[in-house]
């Protein structure tokens, strides 16, 4: 039974590992971005569900762990590239109004003489393009 989990995950990465190597041909643009991130965030995922395994008893028990990690990567990258495509909440483009998320950007600007830091956060409810 061991032997063949074995063998399929090291036809699993094989596969993955000539895979990577294959352009992908996905639009430019938003849906681009978003799919990268989540392949992106489900083989983080994947590679720190196998890290913990090292810290089980019996990691051939505990295999499920990598693919948990692999679909919580893929969620998290999913919504980080959500995130980072959307520029501001309503959007204005030549007529058009498109709502969105808006960018969250986190800043540190210098507050008084004093020499105080403030963490400050922008977000773009409103933008257009005439």
């Amino acid at each position: 039974m061991n032997n063949v989990k074995r063998k399929m995950m090291m036809g699993l990465a094989a596969a993955l590992f000539t895979m990577w190597s294959v352009p992908c041909h996905a639009a430019e643009g938003v849906f681009k971005e978003v799919f990268q991130d989540a392949l992106y965030g489900g083989l983080t995922g994947a590679l720190v569900g196998a890290a913990v395994l090292a810290f089980t008893h019996k990691p051939g028990e505990h295999l499920d762990y990598m693919g948990y990690g692999a679909a919580g990567g893929v969620l998290v990258g999913a919504a980080v590239g959500i995130m980072s495509t959307a520029r501001s909440l309503a959007e204005v483009d030549h007529g058009k109004v498109r709502f969105a998320i808006p960018t969250i950007i986190p800043d540190f600007q210098e507050a008084n003489s004093k020499g105080q830091t403030a963490y400050v956060v922008n977000a773009q409810l409103l933008r257009g393009n005439f």
